[in-house]
This record gives C-alpha cells, structure tokens and sequence, in this order.
C-alpha cells in the first residue's frame, strides 16, 4: 500500500495565511491595546485574554478548515469541470459551501469579540 501524502494547494495555504493574521492581530495587538486600558473595563485581563484567544483560535481553526475543504472540493470539481463543462454552476455552489466554514467561524469570533465588549 503506498502511503499518501500531503499536498499543499493554494487555498490551504491562504487559509493558513489568514489565520495566522487573525491569531496574530487578535493576540498580538489588542491585547496589550487593552492592557493598557484596562482601568475603564469591568473584564479582567486574564477574562479578556481567554476572550482573545478564543476567537483567534475560532477564525484559525475555521479558516484552515476551510482552506482543506475547498482544496478538496475544488480539485474535484476542477476535474468533474474537465469531462462536463455544463456542471460550472453546481461545482460553483459545492466550492462555496465549502468556503461558508471559514465565515462561521468568523461569526463565532465576532460573536465572542462581542460579548468581550
């Protein structure tokens, strides 16, 4: 049996990328934002640090979810597109379901991000 490997697709890398971004400017710039502010809030750092890093890790897992799934779907529809080209918009809407996972868990973050205000 031959073993599989792992092959990096554009849009696992993108989404790799996006997490990291959200991870880092979560963590990396509002926190210490808050820290120096934290006399007018009723949250204590280590609350708002738990708060922070849930939502990176809510748009990092998602994103990355979501960058495995559309570089699965998409190669799949790529090539269902090569033998029947007149399945474009229903490949289309398969890529785009995959796509959702990554805005759920922006919605995850941005309802977390909320509560923390």
């Amino acid at each position: 049996m031959k073993p599989t490997t792992f092959k990096f697709s554009a849009a696992l890398v993108a989404a790799a990328f996006a997490a990291a971004l959200a991870a880092t400017a979560l963590l990396v710039i509002a926190w210490p934002a808050h820290a120096a502010t934290e006399g007018g809030t009723t949250l204590p750092g280590e609350v708002w640090g738990w708060g922070l890093a849930a939502a990176a890790l809510s748009t990092a897992f998602a994103a990355l979810g979501a960058g495995f799934a559309v570089a699965k779907v998409g190669t799949a529809a790529i090539g269902a597109l090569a033998e029947k080209p007149e399945l474009f918009g229903r490949l289309l809407i398969f890529v785009g379901l995959a796509e959702g996972i990554a805005i759920y868990g922006l919605i995850m973050s941005i309802l977390i991000l909320n509560r923390l205000a």
